[in-house]
């Protein structure tokens, strides 16, 4: 290796964190950001960028476009049933392993910190943009770049990154409108109410389940194809309620509830022992409640290719 080369690799190890995180929160699976920091990395020993004092926008480039062009392929394959993104599993709220520190900070002054840029609830309404206006909002609204420094990352002028931004927010409103805060209150009020939840489950107390969700209660199961899961999200208190009773019914055997932190918010990792066709043998089920504490938005991730990471 030349001193130019072992210089590169310094450098791209000090920034591989941070480039983990921006690649996980554009294209929502760690797979695919795995993919683009390899990819970044070997484009930067190819034709290394010509200021290694501060690489960081370089990289930023190459790393963005390249999971642009992930999220393009991804959506032109196509995906069977609601897509979620790949769970992240940590001992706490900080998701070390790809909460990438700025500056000496955890958290930014931007519309959403660093931490809410993770959630399932973010991640899942972002694929609503295109993979550019994903890019220009985390740039601007999560990493806080100006719109110069996002127009040079993106090859774009200044005034379509303005543009380009507008209607991101426009379509992020409904998201907005529901977003809750992170506090150490909230997440001790979601961890009793998923230990409820369950209990409820277990007892398979329908009428004790339609309690704790809100009216307008909205479950979204990934299964990719790959397990049973539901081809659409499944809508209102009843229906939600009577689901999970069926889904809880239909599988013998022990069922292991082991309480996690995914994406930094609380959870519950389901292993069912008995195997059932293709039923799923493990899943992850996560909520977020509304200002009355109800159960708002479920989301439960089935597809064993996401659920690898997990720990047994």
């Amino acid at each position: 290796m030349t001193p130019d080369d072992a210089r590169l690799t310094s450098w791209f190890e000090d920034h591989r964190s941070f480039l983990w995180g921006l690649s996980y929160r554009v294209t929502g699976s760690a797979a695919d950001a795995d993919d683009v920091v390899q990819e970044t990395f070997v484009k930067a020993l190819e034709h290394p960028p010509k200021d290694l004092a501060e690489p960081r926008p370089w990289l930023v480039r190459v790393a963005v476009n390249t999971a642009r062009d992930v999220l393009r392929r991804r959506r032109r394959r196509g995906y069977i049933g609601p897509w979620l993104p790949d769970p992240i599993e940590s001992d706490g709220p900080t998701v070390a392993s790809f909460e990438p520190a700025i500056d000496g900070a955890q958290t930014l002054e931007g519309r959403y910190d660093l931490m809410e840029s993770v959630s399932m609830a973010f991640l899942q309404a972002l694929e609503g943009l295109t993979p550019t206006q994903r890019a220009v909002l985390l740039l601007t609204d999560v990493f806080d770049y100006s719109a110069g420094e996002v127009a040079s990352a993106l090859g774009l002028s200044t005034g379509n990154v303005r543009i380009i931004h507008h209607r991101a927010r426009r379509s992020m409103h409904d998201y907005d409108r529901r977003r809750a805060t992170a506090s150490t209150e909230a997440r001790e009020q979601k961890t009793v109410a998923l230990q409820r939840f369950l209990n409820l489950l277990a007892d398979n107390d329908v009428g004790g389940i339609e309690q704790m969700l809100a009216s307008d209660v909205r479950a979204v199961a990934d299964g990719g194809g790959i397990v049973t899961a539901t081809a659409r999200p499944i809508v209102g208190r009843a229906r939600v309620a009577r689901f999970f009773a069926a889904l809880r019914q239909s599988r013998r055997g022990p069922v292991r509830a082991r309480p996690a932190t995914i994406n930094g918010a609380p959870a519950i990792v389901l292993d069912f022992s008995i195997p059932l066709g293709r039923r799923p043998s493990r899943l992850v089920l996560t909520a977020d409640l509304n200002e009355r504490g109800e159960m708002a938005r479920i989301w439960v991730v089935a597809n064993p290719r996401k659920l690898r990471a997990l720990r047994d």
